[in-house]
């Protein structure tokens, strides 16, 4: 089992998806989590739907006169992992200028792995652990009662 996760006054917290992140410093001491906002990013990302503008492209086969459809490009997709570099680049940014020491990373399965790929190592040594949940369109207050828990049973 792995060291509980421990917050202190200072630490920061990033509750990320592939379209919006909150990034925010502990306030309080490591029992009782309290946050405040540092930055919100939002990404307009509309459904996939929404941004392809043509069908998708045909090749020609080995065989005379047959053609296959080639898959159709995931805008949405794409616009997601860009901004996981985004996201990335703004953690290192914030790394490097020394305005945290600690950070918790808190997100969907898929954007913790896109994430974890793109951080830079000054990043990923400031790391004290990860949750894999979507708490990003949940309040302020309900992030900390979650996140109390989570910790709690964690220790």
């Amino acid at each position: 089992m792995s060291d509980p996760i421990k917050l202190p006054e200072g630490a920061w917290v990033l509750v990320a998806d592939g379209e919006k992140a909150l990034f925010m410093r502990n306030v309080t001491d490591a029992q009782d989590p309290m946050f405040e906002i540092v930055r919100e990013k939002k990404q307009d990302n509309p459904p996939d739907r929404e941004q392809g503008t043509d069908s998708p492209g045909r090749k020609a086969d080995t065989g005379v006169g047959q053609r296959s459809a080639m898959e159709e490009t995931d805008w949405h997709q794409i616009a997601k992992e860009r901004f996981a570099d985004e996201i990335a680049e703004r953690l290192y940014k914030y790394a490097h200028a020394g305005r945290f020491d600690r950070i918790l990373l808190i997100a969907p399965p898929a954007t913790l792995g896109d994430l974890r790929q793109k951080l830079h190592k000054e990043v990923t040594a400031r790391v004290v652990g990860e949750i894999p949940k979507t708490l990003t369109n949940h309040p302020l207050d309900q992030i900390e009662k979650l996140l109390k828990r989570e910790l709690n049973e964690a220790a």
